[in-house]
C-alpha cells in the first residue's frame, strides 16, 4: 500500500526558507512521477502544481514558485523534498505531495498535507 507522509511545515517570515520532507513507502519514489500541490486559503479548492519531478530526473515548476522553490529526491532513503526559499506570503498553504503511474493524468496517492504559513 502506497503511503505518503510530509512533514517541515511551519510558521515563517517573509523571506525565510523551509524544506518540505514526503517519506514514501509502498513504491520506489526514483521510477515514480512525484509532485508537490498546495491549496492556498484564496483557493481552497484548488490544488495547485508546484513542481514535479519525473524519473528521468526532469522537473517542472510553477511560475509563481520557478527560481525559488526546488524539488528533489533521496532515493536511498525514499523521499521527495521541496526547497523553498525567498518566501512570500503569498506561498502560505497546505503543501502535500503527490504521485500517479504515468507521465500524465490524475495523482493516484496523496499525502495528508503539512502546513506552511508565511507572515509579513
Amino acid at each position: 500500500q502506497v503511503q505518503l507522509v510530509e512533514s517541515g511545515g511551519g510558521l515563517v517570515q517573509t523571506g525565510d526558507s523551509l524544506r518540505l520532507s514526503c517519506a514514501a513507502s509502498g513504491l520506489s519514489i526514483s521510477g515514480s512521477y512525484m509532485a508537490w500541490f498546495r491549496q492556498t486559503p484564496g483557493k481552497l479548492r484548488e490544488h495547485e502544481n508546484v513542481a514535479r519531478i519525473s524519473p528521468n530526473g526532469g522537473t517542472v515548476y510553477a511560475d509563481s514558485v520557478k527560481g525559488r522553490f526546488t524539488i528533489s529526491r533521496d532515493n536511498a532513503n525514499n523521499t521527495l523534498y521541496l526547497q523553498m526559499d525567498s518566501l512570500e506570503v503569498e506561498d502560505t498553504g497546505v503543501y502535500s505531495c503527490a504521485t500517479r503511474r504515468g507521465a500524465y493524468g490524475t495523482y493516484d496517492y496523496w499525502g495528508q498535507g503539512t502546513q506552511v504559513t508565511v507572515s509579513s
